[in-house]
């Protein structure tokens, strides 16, 4: 009896969970909820999934409902929905987990932060940080020097392998990992040039263990962690990053006294001095510092990380992209480039934008709630307290918005001189078309680097290699979280 009594009792709650509310807005569709669950059975990437369930409700309604971290939510890909929540801070306002699911493995890796707070905090984060995350100044030197490693070790990988292609993402990620500590923290983390570093190893972990299925769409059962052995371990591994993160860069050889400083002067800080300074002075506390710090690491290479990924991916299978964009590099004659000459390149910059465009490595992100009833772009009611999201990769592939040729790689598109194609790119952002940073007041502060980043890296591989894609590999996008192309093989050759 008891046994049925602990069933029925399941079976409610379970209910409870996954029933749609009844007042969710009702002239939107609903997704199939076991399409927010096909990770426990399926391997099916981002890709195909959108195409199979999203796609045509999206592009038909331009949003819909839609089950995800253990609530049905509103997500939107139509450019006239995204701007009004985009353009409406005070009624879809910023919450990241950490209000959504505070007691969630990601929340303890994320805490409250500069991306995911919202009104007096993020007013305070930005204050803080913003100067050193959109630097116009930043160092180019140590980014070149470090993808001159780069490419100089991924050469030497295909050497040992011989004619077979080779796994790239390892040596992505520590790359990223290494520049973003140059930029940043004011931290060599010594990854690039020796595998094994903790820091770096602990990244790949924590993308394992985070996006499980099961409980990133039952984050309910985070707390009952005791119950899990992974649980534990999970949450073993986000207090062993945030440790050892602050740890090294507490204790860096670089660090700068603030006892020899003068007041106000900050010429030539990265944001680690700036947070340290506000963390000594009290205008902020150590959870903010080392919620900010984490975040600061995690975005600052990942993002670019499985951009590259993409690189590979697309340019590989692309000849005739990657034979033009060379000829456009060593037009430069140039060994080590700046970031004026780097920023000159319409043709570069052209398919840098692109590539965000068909492969945005934050494709779908729900992390907005509604501060109280809305009316989104006066056409769907949405209730207080209800999250709201957006699809990237929808908005920037829809055929109504991009044209017949959406799916097509076709740098083309943005023009063909500097000052076209960055007004084309500010103007797609503006209207909503084009969101692989988000947009408006909210847009990613490190976006300018990231793309700085992204073209130094295909400088430098074109400039000295050539690549394919191995003829064994098949694409295969991520099934969630971050988009990029999974275990991407390559082939290199080195120019003479």
């Amino acid at each position: 009896m008891l046994y049925i009594i602990a069933l029925l009792c399941a079976a409610m709650l379970l209910w409870g969970l996954v029933r749609i509310p009844s007042d969710m807005p009702r002239n939107i569709p609903s997704v199939p909820i076991y399409v927010s669950l096909l990770g426990l059975w399926s391997d099916m990437g981002q890709d195909e999934i959108y195409e199979k369930w999203l796609r045509e409700p999206l592009e038909r309604h331009g949003a819909v409902k839609i089950f995800f971290a253990g609530r049905w939510n509103v997500l939107v890909a139509r450019p006239e929905f995204l701007t009004d929540m985009f353009r409406n801070e005070d009624t879809y306002a910023k919450a990241g987990s950490q209000k959504k699911i505070p007691w969630s493995v990601i929340a303890t890796l994320v805490g409250d932060n500069i991306i995911n707070s919202h009104g007096a905090d993020w007013k305070l984060y930005t204050s803080v940080m913003k100067p050193g995350i959109q630097k116009q100044d930043f160092k180019i030197e140590p980014i070149v020097d470090k993808t001159k490693t780069f490419v100089s070790m991924l050469l030497q990988k295909q050497a040992r392998s011989g004619n077979g292609g080779i796994l790239v993402n390892d040596l992505i990620q520590r790359w990223a990992i290494a520049i973003m500590g140059e930029s940043f923290l004011d931290i060599d983390f010594g990854c690039l040039e020796n595998s094994g570093q903790r820091i770096e190893e602990l990244q790949s972990i924590i993308k394992r263990v985070l996006f499980h299925p099961l409980f990133f769409n039952f984050p309910l059962l985070d707390k009952f962690a005791w119950l899990f052995r992974s649980r534990k371990y999970a949450y073993g591994i986000m207090r062993e990053f945030e440790d050892l993160l602050v740890e090294l860069v507490q204790n860096r050889p670089r660090k700068l006294k603030s006892s020899g400083e003068k007041p106000g002067d900050q010429s030539g800080e990265l944001v680690i001095h700036m947070l340290e300074r506000a963390l000594d002075q009290g205008v902020i506390n150590d959870a903010q510092f080392r919620a900010n710090l984490k975040i600061v690491f995690l975005t600052a290479h990942e993002n670019v990380q499985q951009l590259l990924n993409s690189v590979f991916w697309e340019l590989g299978t692309n000849q005739a992209v990657q034979t033009r964009l060379r000829e456009e590099v060593l037009s430069k004659n140039a060994v080590s480039p700046t970031a004026e000459m780097l920023n000159d390149m319409p043709y570069l910059t052209a398919v840098v934008y692109e590539m965000l465009r068909l492969y945005p490595p934050v494709s779908q992100l729900i992390n907005r709630v509604t501060v109280g009833p809305a009316v989104l772009a006066d056409k769907i009611e949405i209730p207080g307290r209800t999250w709201v999201g957006w699809n990237a990769y929808g908005v920037q592939t829809d055929r109504g918005v991009w044209g017949s040729d959406a799916m097509v790689f076709a740098p083309e598109r943005w023009g063909d001189n500097i000052k076209d194609i960055k007004a084309k790119y500010r103007r797609e952002q503006v209207k909503g078309n084009y969101i692989p940073f988000n947009a408006h007041t909210r847009k990613c502060l490190g976006s300018s680097f990231a793309i700085l980043e992204t073209k130094v890296a295909l400088f430098e591989l074109l400039r000295r290699t050539r690549w394919t894609v191995d003829p064994g590999y098949r694409l295969k996008l991520t099934p969630g979280g971050i988009l990029a192309p999974l275990r991407c093989k390559v082939i290199l050759e080195e120019l003479a």
